[in-house]
């Protein structure tokens, strides 16, 4: 190439790598060149040989006692050592699910130099406030889980929270035949500040505005904030028909009407965990709406060192699929 634009190796070296001085004629010429015969630089060779280092921040919930988080960190240690070999080096950020211990977190993620960060948006007005600051870095940033839309440019890998509530309406229309008294149960401490919630929520209660012929429907709402079965009493479950759990916590339910020896009553909730599988198994948990994790944590990862090291156009949005898990396929 450097005979081909007429100027030195170290010249071609240098606009390749946007580093020191070059005369604008030198860039256009070697840039001319570059486009018509198609060369492409060597991106692992180059990062190897630089022995750069790619220093990506994690900043989620630890997963002691959240199995569903573990998950999510399964999948980005699974990644981080496939992609270690590249100069990928993960610096974890983890909090205990609480929005005044996240707040705290955040000076360390400002103050941490690094070229991308994955981040689960959980606390939504919190997460507004740091990705306020955070965009200043101008660096890139992977949302998982959860998502914030038009506050920051950013990648999403996730389900479609929408989508996955209007999809847990239909399931319940399927499933109740004469009674239909709807129960939302939330289990979370920060209810009304996690926008996955919302969105959920939102979109369960779309399907039955866009099905007015589904008649004879009534809803209501209970919370609590923490996943414990003794904060649930009779009086919540009179004459209810199904349940709907927007988050990972359906076993919670399950397991006060195994207590009470309730049946015939449908279930809805999220999530692969062990209780959750446990009374799918038994029959209790009817449906269970998978967001694979693990998958989500790993192409969080994957997003990042495609778009810093190999500098490649990404969608902006990775979907995962929304799998309905019942007994009958669950492996």
């Amino acid at each position: 190439m450097a005979e081909l634009a007429n100027v030195s190796p170290g010249t071609v070296d240098r606009i390749i790598h946007k580093r020191g001085q070059v005369s604008q004629e030198n860039i256009d010429k070697v840039n001319a060149i570059i486009k018509k015969h198609g060369f492409k630089r060597n991106i692992f060779a180059s990062n190897l040989a630089s022995n750069k280092k790619c220093k990506i921040a994690v900043f989620l919930p630890k997963s002691e006692k959240l199995e569903y988080w573990g998950s999510q960190l399964t999948g980005i240690e699974k990644a981080a050592e496939e992609f270690k070999k590249f100069g990928i080096e993960l610096q974890y950020f983890l909090y205990d699910f609480d929005s005044g211990l996240f707040q705290k977190m955040v000076a360390e993620v400002l103050d941490y130099e690094c070229d991308g960060l994955l981040f689960s948006p959980i606390f939504h007005e919190e997460s507004i406030a740091f990705l306020d600051e955070y965009k200043k870095k101008n660096k890139p940033v992977v949302m998982i889980d959860s998502d914030i839309k038009d506050k920051i440019d950013h990648y999403y890998i996730g389900q479609d929270a929408f989508k996955s509530g209007y999809l847990a309406g239909r399931l319940i229309s399927f499933a109740v035949k004469n009674e239909r008294n709807v129960l939302i149960v939330k289990i979370a401490k920060e209810i009304d500040n996690t926008s996955i919630y919302l969105q959920r929520i939102k979109g369960f209660y779309t399907f039955f505005e866009d099905n007015p012929e589904l008649t004879n429907f009534s809803f209501s709402e209970i919370a609590i904030k923490e996943p414990d079965v003794n904060l649930l009493n009779l009086e919540m479950f009179k004459n209810v028909s199904s349940i709907f759990i927007p988050n990972s916590r359906a076993y919670v339910v399950a397991q006060f009407l195994e207590k009470h020896n309730i049946k015939g009553i449908r279930i809805i909730g999220y999530d692969l965990l062990k209780e959750n599988i446990t009374y799918l198994n038994s029959g209790i948990i009817d449906f269970l709406i998978n967001q694979k994790p693990e998958e989500q944590g790993y192409m969080g990862i994957n997003y990042l060192y495609k778009k810093i090291i190999l500098q490649e156009s990404l969608e902006a949005a990775h979907f995962i699929p929304l799998d309905i898990i019942v007994k009958e396929n669950y492996m």
